[in-house]
């Protein structure tokens, strides 16, 4: 045994070793071109087959409610004619007509544009001082956090429907009126997410390198630290736009919001309950649509969290 591991190492000359040759395109081949954190993110969200159908549907209401809508109907919202009053779904009257004769397919996409502008704006309002205010109470942490928090927790102890309600006793009811409302309180979580993502963010490598590099506290809060929390903000923001539109619906089912002849999906809603014992379709319509609305944002807000952090996935 012994005397044939010997005769082998004798035949391993040094002439039969040499250095390999590396193809580096193959290599780059193997490994797959570089991919972001967007791209990898949209990748992943394609996967899910939920919020993609829903992202298609939001995309089409979108459509319907500002472009489409008033087009494809010859009836304004606030046309009256009492001579067609309670007519049901027809080639005419697509989604019938009400007490007033008012066509229901322009009044429903009316009311759907008012809802989601309403639902947006208070989206802006929870961007802009969520972001603002839990950025600022992280980055700076201490006394100043500690004060900033207890705000925050006095806040959140009151009801936010309880405070839009009372600003809509105070104001008089309007879009501006019921977005403020609903975003007095609506920001509070947002806040409290930034918070956290500052928090998390501000001692890690990149920022000691930035601040290293004398990059100024603004510069490294709004160029660093935030675009790196911008995947929590849209996950939070996604849940914060139906969360709205239910708050903007409810407070025009009973009576504080948009007010008639206007209309939102929720006083649709409102009119229409007085009617489903003999009219149905007066609720039923707007309220499919205010439904739709709601799980769509809902299950594109979850696959969007999925793509954004994995593990959060189940």
């Amino acid at each position: 045994m012994r005397e044939d591991m010997e005769t082998r190492r004798r035949d391993l000359t040094p002439d039969l070793f040499g250095a390999l040759k590396i193809d580096e395109t193959e290599g780059e081949r193997l490994a797959g071109p570089p991919v972001g954190f967007w791209k990898d993110s949209w990748l992943r969200l394609k996967q899910n087959r939920g919020a993609l159908i829903s992202l298609g549907v939001i995309l089409l209401l979108f459509v319907m409610a500002f472009v489409l809508g008033p087009l494809l109907s010859q009836y304004g919202p606030f046309a009256q004619d009492l001579t067609r009053r309670y007519q049901g779904p027809s080639a005419e009257f697509w989604f019938g007509t009400d007490e007033f004769g008012r066509d229901m397919w322009s009044r429903v996409w009316a009311g759907t544009r008012v809802s989601l502008y309403i639902a947006f704006l208070a989206a802006f309002l929870d961007i802009a001082v969520g972001v603002t205010y839990g950025a600022v109470s992280g980055f700076l942490g201490g006394r100043v956090d500690d004060v900033m928090q207890r705000i925050i927790e006095v806040l959140v102890g009151i009801p936010s429907l309880v405070v839009a309600i009372l600003a809509m006793v105070v104001f008089e009811p309007g879009i501006i009126t019921i977005s403020i409302a609903i975003g007095l309180t609506g920001w509070v979580y947002m806040a409290r997410i930034v918070r956290g993502r500052m928090l998390q963010l501000k001692e890690q490598e990149f920022a000691l390198a930035s601040r290293s590099l004398g990059a100024s506290n603004f510069r490294l809060v709004w160029k660093h630290l935030i675009p790196n929390s911008l995947g929590p903000i849209i996950i939070n923001l996604m849940f914060t736009i139906p969360s709205a539109i239910f708050a903007e619906a409810f407070l025009s089912f009973i009576g504080l919001g948009i007010q008639v002849p206007e209309a939102s999906l929720g006083s649709l809603i409102n009119e229409g309950a007085g009617e489903i014992k003999f009219h149905p379709y007066l609720l039923w319509i707007p309220s499919a649509v205010f439904c739709l609305i709601m799980i769509c944002f809902n299950l594109l807000g979850d696959g969007l969290r999925d793509a954004f952090d994995p593990k959060m996935r189940k």
